[in-house]
C-alpha cells in the first residue's frame, strides 16, 4: 500500500542520486585536472553551484515531509541522513573546486613531484564512489570500509605533511600542503557518510 509520504521519499532518492553523480563528476574532474596540469576552475564552480541548488531542494523537501507526514522512525532516520549526506556532497564539490583554485593560483606545477597526491587521488576517488554506492544501496559493508579507507588517508597525510617543511621548492610544498588538506577533509566527509548509512539501517551512529 502506497503511503502519502512515499512519492516524496522517491523524489528525495532521485535528488540524492543526482547529487551523488555530480559530486563524483566534480571530484574526478578536479583531481584529474590537477595531476594533468589543466585549469577547470570555471567548470568546477558550475558543478558546485548545481550541487548547492540541489542541497537547498533537499532541505526544503525534507522539512516539508517532517511537517506534513510525521514520518515513522525508519523514515525519520532516512530523511535526517539525507540532509547529512547531501551536505557531504556539497563539501566534496567545494573541496574539488578548491583544488582547481590551487592550480589556477599557482600556475604551472609540472616541476612538482605528485607521487603522494597521485596515490591519494586514486584513494579519494574510490572513497567517494564507495560513499555514493553505500548510501544508494544501504550497504553496511561498503559503509564500514569507508572508515578503514579514511584511516589510510590520515596516515598518508600525517606522514607526508611534515616532510614538506624541509622542501626546497616552496611553491610545490605549499600547493601539495593545500591539496593534501583538501583530500584529507574529503575522506572525513566520506567516512561520515558511512556512519549515516549505519544510522539508517541500525539506528546506531557508530559502528560496533
Amino acid at each position: 500500500m502506497t503511503r502519502l509520504i512515499d512519492p516524496h521519499l522517491k523524489k528525495l532518492a532521485m535528488l540524492m542520486e543526482k547529487m551523488g553523480s555530480l559530486a563524483l563528476q566534480s571530484t574526478n574532474m578536479s583531481l584529474d585536472s590537477y595531476l594533468e596540469g589543466k585549469n577547470v576552475r570555471q567548470e568546477a564552480h558550475k558543478l558546485s553551484q548545481e550541487i548547492l541548488a540541489l542541497y537547498d531542494e533537499v532541505g526544503d523537501l525534507t522539512f516539508d515531509m517532517m511537517l506534513r507526514y510525521q514520518p515513522v522512525a525508519s523514515d525519520f532516520r532516512l530523511i535526517r541522513s539525507c540532509l547529512e549526506v547531501s551536505y557531504g556532497f556539497t563539501r566534496f564539490s567545494r573541496y574539488a573546486y578548491d583544488i582547481t583554485a590551487v592550480r589556477d593560483m599557482f600556475g604551472d606545477l609540472s616541476e612538482c613531484k605528485n607521487d603522494v597526491i597521485y596515490t591519494l587521488s586514486g584513494e579519494i576517488k574510490h572513497m567517494i564512489n564507495l560513499a555514493v554506492q553505500s548510501f544508494a544501496t544501504l550497504d553496511l559493508e561498503k559503509a564500514r570500509q569507508l572508515r578503514t579507507d579514511e584511516d589510510l588517508v590520515d596516515k598518508y597525510y600525517s606522514k607526508h605533511l611534515p616532510m614538506l617543511i624541509n622542501s626546497k621548492n616552496i611553491k610545490c610544498a605549499l600547493a601539495d600542503a593545500l591539496v593534501l588538506r583538501y583530500l584529507e577533509r574529503i575522506a572525513d566527509h566520506a567516512a561520515f557518510m558511512g556512519e549515516s548509512v549505519n544510522y539508517i539501517v541500525t539506528g546506531e551512529r557508530h559502528f560496533r
